[in-house]
């Protein structure tokens, strides 16, 4: 309980949260989606292997797998609203630092910075919304949470080669995503001055992550083979079709629209599933839609390559989406979904991160991006053997 001799401020109107919230969330891809399309260029300017380039995906991803549980205990010291405006200010410093990119070392402690607020704030702004938002608006504004984060995955993927061009370097391409994070940060603030206050430090304590649940470890496995396949996807989708001869410009138009379709699955995925008692119901037809994106891909790139990033997307789009409703159907409380969300960001991200390292190892091994696509398909049927386990019956994380 708050104490009583607090005098608190009220919070903001509740449509001033939400912008609050949508310039924050939109900041959640970005660092990450900006780069594939450039990959090519970064890796022949600072002469990286295609294993190295990969990595530029692969820190923030390891990021979100390590600093996830961070953000629960940065938040029962700052308050939740307090960690997240530090997280926006470590993705303006990080995306700002790419001004200076071409210096190995300042691109991957910048790419270090964007990952770890990424992981910090992604992680605290679902709680935030559950806290601070009416319960019959939760769902819009989570909508929105989801459809700010697409769209600017989307719109960083479409412009960084224009971007480029106009700027004249990858460099100021990448860093010039730090006015968003700044317009994030700018929003941010005075809303954590007003939601501050309302935390008291020492309230709930972040508790154990739940390890010993048969259900927290099948749940961390499907989101671990679904974000493998989805950041794999996201970093070599761009540079396949650059290798099949296609513009830089027009591969990231390519990676726009998976990025676009996602927004579909993201948003319909949620709502769907308020109506399906049985998940799975939904999770093996996304399932299957990114095996089929994969397989066209792999198998016959050049044959209907829209077509093909656009199933991808909506199959990772969806799965994505349904594997945050799980985070929540699956725990007994708020706060054992909280748990259950640390430790399966922890394990997934982890072995994601792994991901594009490891497919663009395969690509240097191999001299071309076409196994990669074999080996996403693959890696996508074992997460539609593993959802099958996703019963309804469950035992929930206490």
């Amino acid at each position: 309980m708050l104490r009583r001799d607090r005098v608190l401020r009220p919070l903001p109107p509740v449509w001033v949260m939400a912008v609050a919230l949508v310039a924050v969330a939109a900041n959640l891809r970005v660092a990450i989606t900006s780069v594939p399309p450039l990959l090519d260029a970064i890796s022949a300017d600072l002469g990286l292997s295609h294993a190295a380039a990969g990595a530029l995906t692969t820190l923030p991803v390891l990021c979100m797998g390590l600093f996830a549980p961070v953000a629960s205990r940065i938040a029962h010291h700052t308050g939740a609203a307090g960690a997240v405006l530090l997280a926006v200010l470590s993705i303006l410093a990080g995306t700002l630092s790419r001004f200076a990119g071409g210096h190995v070392v300042v691109l991957y402690a910048g790419t270090f910075l964007c990952g770890v607020g990424i992981a910090v704030a992604g992680t605290l702004l679902p709680r935030l919304v559950k806290t601070y938002f009416p319960p019959e608006r939760t769902g819009l504004v989570t909508g929105l949470y989801m459809l700010a984060m697409m769209g600017g995955a989307a719109l960083s993927s479409a412009v960084a080669v224009p971007l480029a061009d106009r700027l004249g370097s990858w460099q100021a391409s990448l860093g010039s995503w730090s006015v968003l994070a700044l317009v994030g940060a700018l929003a941010w603030g005075p809303f954590t001055v007003r939601a501050n206050p309302h935390h008291t430090p020492g309230e709930e304590g972040p508790g154990r992550l739940p390890w010993r649940s048969s259900t927290a470890w099948l749940v961390a496995g499907y989101l671990a083979l679904q974000s493998w396949c989805f950041y794999s996807a996201v970093t070599w989708l761009a540079p396949t079709y650059v290798e099949q001869g296609w513009s830089r410009a027009s591969a990231g138009y390519l990676a726009a629209a998976f990025s676009g379709a996602q927004i579909v699955s993201g948003l319909l995925g949620p709502v769907l599933s308020d109506r399906a008692s049985d998940m799975r119901r939904l999770l093996l037809p996304a399932a299957v839609l990114g095996v089929i994106g994969s397989v066209g891909i792999w198998l016959a790139p050049t044959a209907a390559p829209w077509l093909w990033a656009v199933v991808t997307g909506l199959g990772q789009g969806a799965a994505f989406s349904l594997a945050l409703v799980l985070l929540v159907r699956y725990a007994r409380t708020p706060e054992a979904s909280g748990r259950l969300t640390g430790m399966a960001f922890l394990i997934s991200y982890g072995i994601a991160s792994v991901g594009p390292l490891a497919m663009g190892l395969l690509r240097d091994v191999t001299g071309g991006l076409s196994p990669v696509w074999g080996v996403l398909a693959v890696i996508g049927v074992v997460q539609a053997l593993v959802l099958l386990r996703l019963r309804p019956d469950l035992r929930r994380v206490e």
